[in-house]
This record gives structure tokens, C-alpha cells and sequence, in this order.
């Protein structure tokens, strides 16, 4: 039996449109883990993270016994505890292997030079970047995020080091791994690893989200037509290439084909 159905509520705190919490809130609903999401804007979720001991980066999830931060820690967590015929991992020992490789692969690399590149050409777009921060969260952090959005941009400039050069960098290096997906799946798998859909599809998907602006994203994400238009034209060479049709697939049959039991949004 799930021991979700028996347990308390799990808390997952988030920034909702961040892909790496998108990639924790798949997994918990793909292992029909009760929870609900506890959405906060960027500063704001910091607080809720570090009064737990968490550090500054979410997703963090919350049990009764543990609090696990990072969404690769997650998802590792609860295909552990939460028994279920949708699990991420092989049990096979060199399946795993090669799934949590790629995992680690698309979390440093995809994840991380995705989001720098995306924040370069959103930032300076005060109003598409507050609807992106801003869905599901409270009102007070909606109307504080306004009056803090140049102090947020700076502070966000800095942390991830988002500047012309790093822009580019951010820019080939996605690229890359897009044609590294590209090519794996040249010999007509439907999956990375295996025959089955794992965390390293999960991955992926999820990570690739933001340029792919899938309809079954846990949140509304911005549309195409919305783009800064020197943003808009490298979005649409990604989502030419066979890795991106593969991950909306992905969404489209994965993401929400097995019902959580729960996953409530907790905003105010």
C-alpha cells in the first residue's frame, strides 16, 4: 500500500514556474504521493527554505520525519518510500546507473545554463518575468514582488551570473545537449534508458520545459508569442530538433496519465 494514504500531508515548497520544480511535482504525482505544493515567489521562498534548514534553493519537500532538499533528492526519496508500479529507477543495477548519469548530466548542464539563458532575455521584461514568478503564490508576495522586482533582478543578475557572455555560453551548451538527445534517440527508442519511462526522461522533459512551454506544465508558462523576438527565433531551433518533440511527447503521455491523489496548490 501507498504509505502516502496513510500518512499526513507532505509539504513540497516551490517557486512554481521553476523547471526543477516542475521536475519534483511530475514525480510525486507520477508516484500518486499526497502532497501539496507550498508556492512562493523568488525571495519569499527563501525564507519558507531556511527556517526549515534547507538553504536558499527549492524544491524542498517536507515529510514528518525529514526534509529533503534538491529535486533529484526527491525524486530518489520518494521512489524509495513510496511503493508504486510508476517507478523512476530500474532496479536493474547498470539501468540505474546509466539513468542516474544522465540525470546528474541534464540537472548541471541542461537545467542550469537553461535557466541563465532564459532569465537574460526575460529579466529585462518586468512584466513577463512577474507573471512567470508570481502564478499560484500568495497575494501579499504577488504585490511585494512588484515593488522588490529591481532589488530580485539583481540579486538573480548576480547569483547566476547573467551577462552577455554568459548568455552565449548558456546558449551552446543547451544546444549541445539537445543533439546529444538528439542522437540517442536516433535509433528509434522511445525512452533514454531501457523501454520504460524513468528519471532520466523525467529529467529532461522537465528541464527542456521553459523553451518548450508545454500545455501540461504543473503551471501556466508564457507563450511563444510573448518572446523577446531575438529569444523567440533560438527557441524555435530548439523546438525543431527530434529532442523536443520527444520531450513534448513526453508531457503528453506521461505527465498527467497516472491521477495523483492529491496535489493542491497552496497560495493565498
Amino acid at each position: 500500500m501507498n504509505p502516502s494514504l496513510e500518512s499526513p500531508t507532505l509539504r513540497l515548497i516551490t517557486i512554481p514556474v521553476s523547471h526543477y520544480c516542475e521536475k519534483a511535482r511530475w514525480a510525486l504525482d507520477r508516484l500518486q504521493v499526497d502532497y501539496v505544493e507550498e508556492a512562493h515567489a523568488p525571495l519569499f521562498s527563501r525564507l519558507a527554505t531556511w527556517q526549515l534548514g534547507a538553504g536558499a534553493q527549492v524544491p524542498v519537500l517536507v515529510t514528518q520525519t525529514e526534509v529533503v532538499a534538491d529535486s533529484t533528492r526527491i525524486l530518489q526519496y520518494s521512489d524509495h518510500v513510496f511503493a508504486s508500479e510508476h517507478k523512476l529507477y530500474p532496479n536493474d543495477p547498470d539501468l540505474r546507473r546509466e539513468v542516474e548519469e544522465l540525470e546528474e548530466l541534464f540537472d548541471t548542464r541542461l537545467g542550469v545554463s537553461l535557466r541563465c539563458w532564459v532569465y537574460f532575455h526575460l529579466l529585462p521584461r518586468k512584466d513577463l518575468t512577474l507573471k512567470m514568478w508570481c502564478e499560484g503564490t500568495p497575494t501579499l508576495e504577488q504585490r511585494l514582488s512588484r515593488t522588490l522586482f529591481p532589488l530580485t533582478r539583481q540579486l538573480i543578475t548576480q547569483a547566476l551570473d547573467v551577462n552577455a557572455e554568459s548568455e552565449t555560453t548558456a546558449f551552446s551548451e543547451t544546444k549541445n545537449i539537445f543533439e546529444m538527445v538528439n542522437q540517442r534517440l536516433s535509433d528509434g527508442r522511445r525512452y533514454l534508458v531501457g523501454n520504460t519511462f524513468t528519471a532520466a526522461d523525467l529529467t529532461f522533459a522537465a528541464l527542456a520545459a521553459p523553451v518548450l512551454m508545454p500545455k501540461e506544465y504543473g503551471v501556466t508558462l508564457f507563450e511563444f508569442e510573448e518572446l523577446p523576438p531575438e529569444m523567440a527565433v533560438q527557441v524555435a531551433k530548439l523546438q525543431a530538433m527530434p529532442a523536443a518533440a520527444y520531450a513534448l511527447r513526453l508531457f503528453r503521455e506521461e505527465r498527467h496519465n497516472v491521477q495523483p491523489t492529491s496535489a493542491n496548490l497552496a497560495g493565498g
